[in-house]
């Protein structure tokens, strides 16, 4: 907000110098002791003008303290070498735009003027598996890349994209099979209603696969039925969809409250299998175009490019034996979202190993008319979360950890850490400061980068944790209670620097939420909370609220803390993080 409005006002200084006023950008300053923003626009407009930037810059600054209403809005404008002018607001314009603020509820955040509509592919777990921590980083990045392009005004359609269609199923189907061959479902002749309840438990599912998938590696006979059972599902096969109806409700109704527990949710629970219908449009559309063609036995399409610094191989549609890849799925996924949203993005947040195939599909999709022209295909990568060995986070044993296991982990850190305190609704703590000790360790760093999760490091309420951000909107809450007799008034000028910095971290927040938008990156919505609650707890050392004998003063500060809650409480909403009433 504060950037956009130092930006008008230089624009009018610029056109008036008789320069172009797309070099007036203004920006938080890179030198605080220095100035508050800063402008290095001269810098580039000296090549156009041919003039050197300190020359543009004191025209510039000259044209800008004779606008009118400038001296109320700025306390200084000066020209730094090379170049750059330097500004710093008066405290009383500073005031007035805080006192604004807290009558908006969006803090001064405003609404994209052309939304865009937005499908997001962030969840992809396999049917007849337990979610386990490699899903933890697209559910939660996913989730918050969602709620703060929705608060930015953007329609987004949060997709899971379940793995239910692919060999995994063809696997699990022939080894019940090979248990219980006699259930009607692989009787061919069986023209009656098949049982209402599945034939295994959501346990017995969590044992087949992982043992079905590693003896079929083994025997080719095991890996043969499974490709069988696979095509016979995909075409049809009455007792194969119903069996695999059951595998589906049981898994999904697993999955749904793992990720409840997440604060994760999805629009769409779609799967693989949704998109099968589209599987057909996608080739015939390949085929017009002459791009499939045969290789070693299978039909692909070539997605390389003659400038490619590293060859990118072919995208395979579908084997000599018929079957279809996870290629050919996402093609035709792609396919339906186009024609039943049109969208604008298509933004999978996916693990970053993913990278070449994301390449090939969205080469293949706009190559070949899949999508629409205006449609973006994005891959949001992401790194690894790693043990303190730096190798993907394990179980003592060594073996993947399950999400719920991870998350009664967190719980179990935060439960210890309240046990000893009275009068706290433990659950509730409990659950909420464990997810934040999760989430924002997670979320912090930014998402390309690998790192360690250090669980005691993670739950400290000191430092950039979790744990710290809640318990200083807790302390907001603790005093504004102490204060509820007093009515809040209007915004005065900073009684300190620390007051001072507040103000313009929470003039930052439009821009914080604009970057961490474009560069899909939640990290930047975690350091700005982070350091407006370091700025806050700075300003409870500095100032005796609740002791504080001008009543105007107090006033003010009430005003200001219920600012800076809301302010907090959009990112930490943005985040997925919810603040308990108390700590």
């Amino acid at each position: 907000m504060l950037t956009t409005n130092l930006t008008e006002l230089l624009q009018e200084a610029f056109t008036q110098a008789g320069y172009d006023k797309s070099y007036a950008v203004v920006v938080k300053s890179q030198r605080p002791e220095l100035c508050q923003f800063q402008c290095n626009g001269c810098m580039s407009a000296s090549k156009q003008y041919k003039k050197p930037p300190f020359v543009l810059a004191e025209e510039v600054v000259a044209r800008l303290k004779g606008l009118e209403g400038a001296d109320a809005i700025l306390q200084s404008a000066e020209v730094a070498k090379p170049g750059f002018i330097n500004l710093t607001l008066q405290d009383s314009f500073l005031a007035s735009a805080m006192d604004h603020l807290r009558t908006d509820g969006r803090a001064g955040v405003g609404l994209a003027p052309s939304p865009y509509t937005i499908v997001l592919d962030y969840g992809g777990p396999n049917i007849a598996k337990p979610l386990h921590v490699g899903h933890l980083r697209t559910a939660i990045i996913g989730e918050s890349i969602k709620r703060l392009s929705r608060f930015l005004g953007h329609e987004v359609i949060g997709d899971i994209h379940l793995g239910d269609w692919g060999l995994q199923m063809g696997m699990v189907i022939s080894e019940i099979r090979r248990r219980q061959p006699d259930l009607p479902y692989f009787d061919e002749n069986y023209s009656g209603a098949y049982p209402s309840e599945p034939p295994f438990t959501l346990e017995d599912l969590e044992e087949i696969y992982p043992m079905v998938s590693k003896l079929a590696k083994e025997d080719e006979a095991v890996n043969a039925a499974a490709k069988e059972a696979t095509f016979d599902l995909q075409n049809g096969r009455r007792g194969y969809v119903a069996l695999w109806k059951h595998i589906v409700d049981l898994s999904l109704g697993d999955i749904r409250k793992n990720y409840a527990r997440l604060g994760v949710d999805f629009d769409l629970w779609y799967g693989e299998s949704t998109s099968n219908a589209y599987v057909e449009d996608v080739i015939e559309i390949l085929q017009e175009q002459n791009a499939l063609y045969e290789s070693q036995g299978a039909m692909v399409v070539d997605v390389g490019r003659p400038d490619d610094k590293k060859e990118i191989p072919p995208i395979i549609i579908y084997k000599s034996d018929g079957s279809i890849l996870y290629g050919t799925t996402d093609l035709a996924t792609l396919y339906q979202r186009a024609k039943d949203f049109d969208p604008d993005y298509v933004l999978y947040v996916v693990d970053s190993r993913q990278a070449n195939h994301f390449l090939q599909v969205f080469r293949c999709a706009t190559d070949h008319g899949i999508v629409a022209e205006h449609t973006k295909l994005e891959h949001i990568g992401f790194g690894t979360m790693n043990g303190k060995d730096g190798k993907p986070f394990k179980t003592r044993e060594g073996g993947v950890l399950r999400l719920s296991d991870l998350i009664d982990m967190v719980e179990n850190n935060a439960r210890e850490k309240i046990l000893d305190k009275e009068g706290l609704d433990v659950e509730e703590v409990t659950h909420k400061v464990g997810l934040a000790t999760l989430k924002f360790a997670d979320l912090s760093n930014y998402r390309m980068k690998d790192y360690i999760f250090d669980l005691d490091k993670f739950s400290s309420f000191e430092g950039k944790t979790g744990p710290y951000i809640l318990y200083t909107n807790v302390r907001i809450n603790n005093i504004l209670s102490k204060l509820e007799g007093t009515v809040p008034g209007p915004i005065l000028p900073a009684a300190s620097e620390v007051e001072r910095q507040i103000f313009l971290k929470v003039g930052e927040l439009p821009h914080a939420l604009e970057t961490a938008f474009i560069e899909r990156a939640p990290s930047v919505v975690c350091e700005y909370v982070y350091e407006l609650s370091t700025l806050l707890n700075g300003f409870y050392h500095a100032h005796h609220i609740l002791n504080e004998k001008d009543l105007e003063r107090k006033q003010s500060w009430v005003s200001l803390l219920l600012l800076a809650k809301k302010v907090s409480g959009i990112c930490l909403d943005i985040l997925g993080l919810e603040v308990p009433e108390r700590m």
